[in-house]
């Protein structure tokens, strides 16, 4: 039996297929077109995912959207009719879409597949919560999602157990906390719905200070309900605005102009609107333990992407062990709704553990070197596999950014090795060398480290044995090893940690250990192999094109290993290219 689930049409959009239980293919579409973000039809995602199994749409049982539009347009119109004649615009700019787009979803999409296979509709959020308990190692777990909105959900909890789910209270628009860090992220001039990263990644450097005031944007219960004080807000009427000229005044300055200059002031307000969201989390994971009395908690919806929001979920209650599976956000939600399907309404077993992220495409040797020549580009091949990881690792101690390019690409956002950018983590300057001359973005930036497995609680005031294989929890980095891994060390001593098995990614891990054979230290680098604005690399001409255009000195792809390009990277430009990227992807979304 085959299941596809689908996202698309709000955020990213994205496919999976399942074959009789098991996860055979997922992607996000934006990997394919190369427009970050893609909200569109998933028409690329859908044929790879196909194509991997080896079979035609006329062989898939089961098509599964990840959402209720009837229910989602329901939102939307007495939203609008609510804050009339302010939301005018909005219905104006919405109006058409849905008359010609999304209030007959089903047809839409049997156009794009050229079917007329029934459509199959999960809620939003059984499609976030399904996305990660049904492919959890849990028989039995509590279960939390937090997003933006779905239809009328933003927030909701409830448990798993076997096949089924039950989510038993939730929260509504407008009432939102991935709304509230969206409006966050736009007020310090970064951009919503992708650079919420960027406001973790700046927290740290900040102190609590606006705090208080942000306790009177939001009213938050012991229990983790909260409410925002919709005076300062303007989502309810506004396609344009996360928030209005109260919320300006009440923090004291006018929103920060994108690339403008990052202070003092914006750094604390990074800090205390991270701290508001890490509270509101925290305190729910509690009530939610107390309340079911599960010792396991599944994580799912944007939030879930919020790594620091999820350690001190795992550090600070009783649940003794936490799962969030990788494309945690919209595009999981086709994982969520397959699975949903299969297991939960078809009432099968559930045999898939999703214990890696590598479900996108792969390429042979042969694939790639045809893509070399036909670039004219200068090559080795690398015949044994000894020779290729000893290469590499001896290049990444000397201090070359190395793009490594290897097996299925990576679902979700989060680069795990196949498709990264590796360096040594104990230089102290790499992190100013990457972010300025390979990825063309903020100084402040962090980096991730990847650390076999079996080390990491050497490392990180971690459990010895614990699994974090999809950079999702920001343990600290032990006091003495600060010194060790400056590079991926962030500002308050933690770091977002991947941790590496040869089970799940053999030659990743065998990297990771010809490194520490040379250096003593079984911990790198790794980001994702993209500069600003652009999704990860995907094919080998993705890779062979980043790579010409950015500071990166070696790309090993396959067992080839590249490392002359023709002239110098103009990296003024480079900055300029990848902001403009940044900027035009926003028509995209």
């Amino acid at each position: 039996m085959y299941v596809l689930g689908l996202s698309c049409y709000y955020h990213d959009g994205g496919a999976a297929l399942v074959r009789d239980g098991k996860l055979v293919a997922a992607a996000e579409e934006e990997r394919f077109n190369r427009k970050k973000h893609y909200s569109g039809f998933p028409e690329s995602a859908v044929k790879y995912c196909l194509a991997e199994a080896g079979i035609t749409l006329d062989e898939v049982d089961h098509i599964g959207f990840y959402e209720k539009p009837l229910v989602k347009f329901d939102r939307i119109l007495e939203t609008i009719l609510t804050a009339w004649p302010k939301t005018y615009v909005s219905w104006i700019k919405s109006l058409p879409i849905w008359l010609t787009q999304k209030l007959n979803l089903s047809r839409t999409i049997q156009d794009e597949l050229n079917t007329d296979k029934d459509i199959l509709f999960c809620q939003h959020h059984l499609s976030h919560a399904a996305s990660a308990f049904l492919v959890s190692p849990f028989e039995e777990a509590a279960i939390i999602t937090a997003d933006g909105v779905g239809e009328w959900t933003t927030t909701a909890w409830g448990t798993g157990r076997g096949v089924d789910i039950d989510i038993t209270h939730e929260i509504r628009f407008p009432h939102s906390v991935g709304l509230l860090f969206s409006a966050i992220t736009a007020y310090l001039g970064f951009r919503v719905n992708d650079a919420e990263w960027k406001v973790m990644g700046l927290a740290p450097y900040g102190t609590a200070k606006y705090v208080d005031k942000f306790h009177e944007v939001v009213d938050i219960r012991d229990d983790g309900s909260f409410r925002l004080n919709m005076q300062y807000f303007a989502h309810t009427y506004s396609t344009k605005y996360m928030f209005n000229r109260r919320w300006e005044e009440l923090f004291g300055r006018p929103q920060r102009p994108a690339e403008a200059e990052l202070d003092d002031f914006h750094r604390d307000i990074a800090h205390s609107g991270q701290k508001i969201v890490e509270e509101i989390m925290v305190k729910m994971a509690r009530h939610v333990q107390k309340e079911t009395g599960m010792a396991n908690l599944c994580v799912a919806g944007g939030v879930g992407l919020n790594c620091v929001a999820n350690w001190r979920m795992l550090q600070e209650t009783d649940f003794e062990d936490i799962y969030i599976q990788p494309a945690s956000g919209d595009s999981g939600g086709a994982l969520g709704t397959a699975f949903y399907i299969y297991n939960t309404v078809l009432k099968n077993p559930r045999t898939q553990v999703m214990r890696h992220g590598y479900w996108g495409p792969s390429f042979t040797d042969a694939e790639v070197i045809e893509a070399l020549e036909r670039n004219n580009a200068r090559f080795e091949v690398i015949e044994t596999e000894e020779d290729l990881l000893d290469r590499t690792a001896e290049m990444i101690e000397a201090g070359k950014v190395v793009a490594w390019f290897q097996g299925r690409l990576e679902f979700g956002p989060r680069a795990l090795g196949a498709r990264s950018l590796v360096a040594d983590a104990r230089n102290p300057k790499m992190k100013d060398i990457i972010n300025a001359k390979v990825k063309f973005r903020e100084a402040f930036r962090p980096f991730a480290p990847s650390i076999l497995k079996e080390h990491a609680h050497e490392y990180f005031e971690m459990p010895e044995g614990f699994d974090a294989p999809f950079m999702l929890l920001v343990p600290k980095v032990r006091e003495e090893k600060h010194a060790v891994l400056p590079a991926i060390t962030h500002a308050d001593g933690t770091g977002r940690v991947q941790t590496v098995t040869e089970e799940d990614n053999d030659r990743y891990y065998r990297l990771i250990k010809a490194f520490q054979k040379r250096t003593g230290v079984p911990v790198v680098i790794n980001t994702s192999f993209n500069v600003r604005g652009e999704p990860i690399v995907c094919t080998p001409q993705d890779a062979y094109n980043t790579f010409l255009n950015t500071g990166i000195d070696v790309l090993v792809i396959g067992h080839c290993v590249v490392i002359d390009k023709p002239g110098a990277v103009d990296y003024d430009a480079g900055m300029k290219r990848s902001v403009a990227l940044e900027s035009s992807s926003l028509l995209n979304t």
